[in-house]
């Protein structure tokens, strides 16, 4: 999954340029959202996102592997952004969409990465909300702030690409097709890889306590208890649909009061 997804025209954020450019998030900030049915997460994450979403692997067999959150169960179908196209409330949103729309662009090597904004996002404008730069040209606080998380995000992904590899160097990835069944209808996930509990069970003493010095066990424990959230989603598909085929007043024979 590429990191830049949600992007239409992510351009390095310049003093000159975007001098007087503010930004008011948009009343359906998260429309740009709605098409994925899943998202990057970092491991740092795994505690609060493991209660709304199953986390998996992805990659290939042989390849980097890295880490993400199932948001939906069928194709460029997010199930948490709302008809409003807001994160559905009470849910734990990833940074990977809280970041949006300000990200880094740059390879893992490099030394600095580049501070980006996607132009294209409606919130962008001259007159109100968030100031990125003050009038002398430098940062504003809001904009330092974001740089800060961005950086930390980036930081953390690289955390979680590690675990990642390690779990896959131990041979404890296993691949897995998520299937679905609703009214006689088989949809299916290909490509997410989880966790082998019973490989697990059988590393050696030195290997486990290794994973459990790292603070592993703990991210691979919740990534395993997070599968339980398939069926969650299930009903949240099942609950849209539903609601989308729903008797209006009119076909019900219910009156409305003007």
């Amino acid at each position: 999954m590429t990191t830049m997804i949600f992007y239409e025209r992510a351009i390095a954020l310049n003093r000159e340029r975007h001098q007087k450019l503010k930004i008011q998030l948009k009343t359906n900030h998260f429309a740009f959202a709605a098409k994925t049915n899943s998202v990057l997460i970092a491991g740092s994450e795994l505690t609060e996102a493991s209660r709304d979403y199953p986390i998996v692997f992805i990659g290939k067999e042989g390849g980097p592997f890295t880490m993400a959150a199932l948001v939906g169960l069928g194709d460029k179908d997010n199930l948490l952004v709302n008809d409003s196209d807001n994160w559905e409330p009470g849910t734990y949103i990833p940074a990977f969409i809280r970041r949006y729309p300000f990200v880094l662009a740059g390879s893992d090597d490099a030394e600095a990465l580049t501070v980006c904004i996607d132009e294209a996002y409606a919130g962008l404008n001259n007159e109100r909300g968030e100031a990125l730069f003050a009038e002398d040209g430098t940062e504003t606080t809001y904009l330092k702030n974001v740089i800060d998380f961005l950086v930390l995000f980036h930081s953390e992904m690289k955390r979680t690409s590690a675990f990642a590899a390690k779990m896959s160097e131990l041979g404890l990835l296993t691949s897995k097709v998520v299937t679905i069944e609703r009214e006689g209808v088989k949809q299916t996930l290909e490509g997410a890889w989880i966790v082998d509990e019973v490989k697990l069970n059988a590393l050696d003493d030195a290997t486990t306590l290794d994973l459990v010095r790292s603070g592993y066990m703990g991210w691979i424990y919740a990534h395993l208890m997070s599968l339980n959230n398939v069926t969650r989603l299930a009903k949240r598909m099942d609950a849209r649909r539903i609601a989308s085929v729903a008797p209006t007043a009119e076909e019900t024979g219910s009156a409305v009061v003007h």
